[in-house]
């Protein structure tokens, strides 16, 4: 069948876009302009579409022939396309291979290894110590109640020795836990004064403090706990010797001080020869020869009757010590904020320490 003018006038259209779009395409060169000629040529507004919008004024006879010629003219078009964008794709992936290849001749970039914390890795030794001396190592919770870290430590409510530890509440009941020895209390609780006791509890702990070269609002603290029958001050004093001479050198001596806290009974402050002027009086002991370290004492008798352990029984000591001070005079580290800053030039020394 032969087309009328009119469909004669619309093939040739398709024909010409065909021609234009072919040739558009061969001299395209990226693949965003390559998007731009398909939306233009075969998309749903673009220029076949306009053309094939004529066709209502086609006979009957003709719009057959002239549907098939649009179906072949934007095949051909879109084939043409395909063709031009894989070859543009190996075009751009050849240049990218290019321009990413590695040359394994080149001498290797040097791996930058982490190291643990300079109190992570005191704490562990501590650890490492007082495991070999029979003891475990326990933990608890640091949001803990007011009962386990006050009362069951022979604190109740209104006792003045609460205002020695400035406190982070969360709830009447609820708070920050201002020391490690809540876990000591859970521990013999859970044992109901049926077994002897020998462990040591790390961790953080929380105290309205100002930050200052001495202090922080948060700090590490160790305390140990050994409770069986007939332990007695010797035994306590035998620990925390051979534990200032593991951790400070041989040539330190110690020295017992009376003191007191609520949870021991009799209690003492222990001191550690200064290594600096070897007990002769400067100024990083104050011109006392003598350098505070920790806390200690034997466990109160209420303490241990709170915990189900019968107090004519079993006796027991306690004590306490900051692996943060521990640090500073081990290390000679003036200032308590230097651990917390993370200033990788002062972390990096203790990585090999």
């Amino acid at each position: 069948m032969s087309l009328i003018k009119g469909g004669i006038i619309v093939q040739e259209q398709l024909k010409q876009l065909e021609q234009e779009a072919i040739e558009k395409v061969a001299n395209v060169v990226d693949l965003k302009a390559l998007q731009e000629i398909q939306v233009a040529y075969t998309g749903r507004k673009g220029s076949i579409t306009e053309v094939l919008r004529g066709m209502g004024k086609l006979s009957k006879e003709e719009r057959p022939i002239i549907g098939e010629l649009a179906n072949k003219v934007r095949a051909s078009i879109q084939a043409t396309i395909d063709e031009k964008k894989a070859a543009l794709e190996l075009e751009q992936l050849e240049k990218q291979l290019e321009k990413e290849t590695i040359d394994v001749t080149l001498p290797g970039r040097p791996v930058q290894f982490g190291g643990s914390h300079v109190l992570t890795s005191l704490i562990e030794e501590i650890e490492d110590l007082f495991i070999g001396l029979g003891y475990e190592v326990r933990e608890g919770p640091e949001v803990e109640t007011d009962y386990y870290n006050f009362e069951a430590l022979n604190l109740p409510k209104g006792h003045p020795a609460r205002d020695m530890q400035d406190s982070f509440y969360i709830t009447n009941e609820l708070l920050l836990r201002t020391h490690t020895s809540p876990v000591q209390a859970r521990t013999m609780r859970a044992l109901d004064g049926q077994e002897p006791i020998r462990m040591i509890c790390p961790g953080k702990v929380y105290r309205r403090d100002s930050d200052d070269a001495t202090h922080s609002h948060q700090f590490t603290q160790i305390e140990g706990l050994y409770v069986d029958k007939n332990v007695r001050m010797s035994d306590l004093k035998g620990t925390l010797d051979l534990f200032a001479k593991k951790m400070f050198g041989e040539d330190r001596d110690i020295r017992l001080r009376p003191s007191f806290f609520p949870f021991t009974e009799p209690s003492v402050e222990m001191d550690i020869s200064c290594k600096v002027c070897s007990g002769e009086g400067c100024s990083v002991c104050k011109q006392t020869g003598w350098i505070e370290i920790l806390g200690a004492g034997m466990v109160h008798p209420s303490v241990l009757e709170m915990a189900g352990y019968d107090p004519n029984v079993y006796t027991g000591f306690a004590f306490g010590m900051g692996p943060d001070r521990i640090a500073m005079l081990k290390y000679g580290i003036e200032d308590i904020r230097r651990f917390y800053t993370n200033d990788m030039r002062f972390l990096k020394q203790f990585h090999e320490a």
